[in-house]
C-alpha cells in the first residue's frame, strides 16, 4: 500500500492507491467505529455507498449507509444520512472511516 502526503488510503487494496479524502476534509478525529478509532469527514472520494439502514450507535439511532472501496470493495466506513436526535444533526451527510481499514501520511493522530 502506498501513501501519499495529508491523504487517506485503504489498507487492502491489492497495489493500486485508491485517495479516500484529504485530511482538510477531516473534522473529527474522536468517533469509535465497529472496529476501533475512526474519523469524521466532510466528503470522502473513490467510494461508493450502500442502502441506508437504522442503526442504534453509540450516540443513539442514525439512519446509515456503509461505504466501500470503489477499487477493492473493502468496507471502510459509513455515512449518516439521518440522525434522529437533534443533538447529533451535525453528523447528517457527513462520513466515518474506521482506521483500521486504512493508513495515513504524515504520523498524524
Amino acid at each position: 500500500m502506498e501513501e501519499s502526503r495529508g491523504e487517506f488510503f485503504p489498507d487492502n487494496n491489492q497495489g493500486k492507491p485508491e485517495i479516500f479524502s484529504q485530511f482538510t476534509r477531516l473534522i473529527l478525529q474522536s468517533f469509535q467505529g465497529s472496529q476501533g478509532r475512526a474519523y469524521l469527514f466532510n466528503s470522502v472520494v473513490n467510494v461508493g455507498c450502500g442502502p441506508a439502514e437504522e442503526r442504534v450507535l453509540l450516540t443513539g439511532l442514525h439512519a446509515v449507509a456503509d461505504i466501500f472501496c470503489e477499487c477493492c470493495k473493502t468496507t471502510l466506513g459509513w455515512k449518516y444520512e439521518h440522525a434522529f436526535e437533534s443533538s447529533q444533526k451535525y453528523k447528517e451527510g457527513k462520513f466515518i472511516i474506521e482506521l483500521a481499514h486504512m493508513i495515513k501520511d504524515n504520523g498524524w493522530d
